[in-house]
């Protein structure tokens, strides 16, 4: 109903525009992928404090024992972005080791960006050339698992996707940005809600317009939907840290967090003018939520009134609505690309032709 929102929406409609823009916002994008652990985060925050690097921004995700990272950094003597070529080659090199541990020397992989990009858009291809989707995960809590079916319209040649999950902010946007990064379209689509789940159907095929043709595809486009919604997941018990932003504050934070065993499942972390506003969400070593005393002693450490609370896991999960409720084309919102009304009278059998 905020009349502001809408024209900022409207706005935003009308001056889209794609991929990686020239303006570096006088920050270098750090981009870093590897095999997730207890510290990780620390060892990497203590590396870019040891080398004079100011984190403005960052957003860190986990998902099956994999972690992406994008890091927003500047000079710390100068506030601008970092241009020095040998300092840059410091950094990878640094970084790199600590990425790789004792394990991963094949897939971790660090780069630097002078480029600026959607940061969670860039955070699902980065896990998505991971292949995190293939990986089995150590320990899964929550039963709320995404359900996801794929199969062919013969008569019309397209893939019909179906998602039934836990509804939640950016649903929508995650699994879209798979499907562009799969390299499909999406014709036509519904998307529904009832309570707290999400039901999400798409039309799709490949860019040259034919559906999908294999089983291994079928059961591929399975595993990167199931991923693209669990990806965002919160896990763990929410902290969130405001406090006057300084040098070293993050390593100093994630120091914490690891000497009393905390890992950290997700971070989102921003700095205005000269205030620091971060969120993690954490668990123990092994990825239960994490023990409230620890929780305590930590927030003691850091600051009773800096770091605080903000949200528990949820224990007891809702049973999910039967996975055979309908999904189809009689759903809330209607999403197509082309003529909403011509499309939709057209499945509708009101119509002989969509074009």
């Amino acid at each position: 109903m905020d009349e502001s929102v809408l024209k900022y929406i409207e706005q935003s409609l009308g001056n889209i525009h794609y991929g990686r823009t020239n303006r570096s916002n006088g920050l270098t994008a750090l981009e870093l992928t590897g095999s997730d652990r207890v510290g990780l985060l620390s060892e990497v925050f203590a590396v870019l404090a040891d080398l004079q690097c100011d984190v403005a921004d960052a957003k860190v995700w986990t998902h099956n024992g994999r972690i992406a990272s994008l890091i927003y950094v500047k000079d710390c003597s100068s506030g601008s972005a970092i241009e020095d070529s040998q300092k840059i080659n410091k950094i990878e090199l640094r970084l790199r080791n600590v990425l790789k541990g004792d394990n991963d020397i094949r897939s971790a992989k660090m780069s630097v960006s002078m480029a600026v990009m959607h940061t969670e858009r860039r955070l699902h291809q980065l896990m998505f050339v991971d292949r995190d989707y293939e990986r089995t995960p150590i320990l899964k809590l929550t039963s709320d698992n995404p359900l996801v079916t794929v199969q062919n319209w013969e008569g019309r040649g397209y893939s019909v996707v179906n998602v039934q999950c836990k509804d939640r902010t950016k649903l929508l946007f995650d699994i879209v940005c798979n499907l562009t990064d799969m390299e499909y379209v999406v014709f036509h689509a519904t998307i529904n809600t009832s309570g707290d789940r999400a039901y999400l159907e798409f039309y799709i095929r490949h860019k040259d317009g034919t559906p999908i043709s294999s089983e291994p595809e079928r059961q591929r486009v399975i595993q990167c939907l199931k991923a693209a919604v669990e990806r965002r997941a919160s896990e763990g018990v929410r902290l969130e840290l405001c406090t006057e932003d300084r040098q070293g504050l993050l390593a100093e934070v994630m120091r914490t967090f690891r000497e009393n065993g905390l890992n950290v499942t997700r971070a989102e972390i921003s700095t205005i003018g000269n205030m620091a506003t971060n969120i993690f969400y954490v668990t123990d070593a092994i990825g239960i939520p994490a023990d409230s005393k620890i929780i305590e002693s930590v927030r003691q450490k850091i600051g009773l009134s800096n770091l605080e609370v903000k949200e528990l896991p949820l224990i007891n999960h809702q049973e999910a609505e039967g996975e055979d409720q309908a999904v189809g084309i009689g759903g809330a919102v209607l999403l197509s690309i082309g003529s909403l009304l011509r499309r939709n009278l057209y499945h509708l059998g009101l119509i002989k032709s969509c074009s």
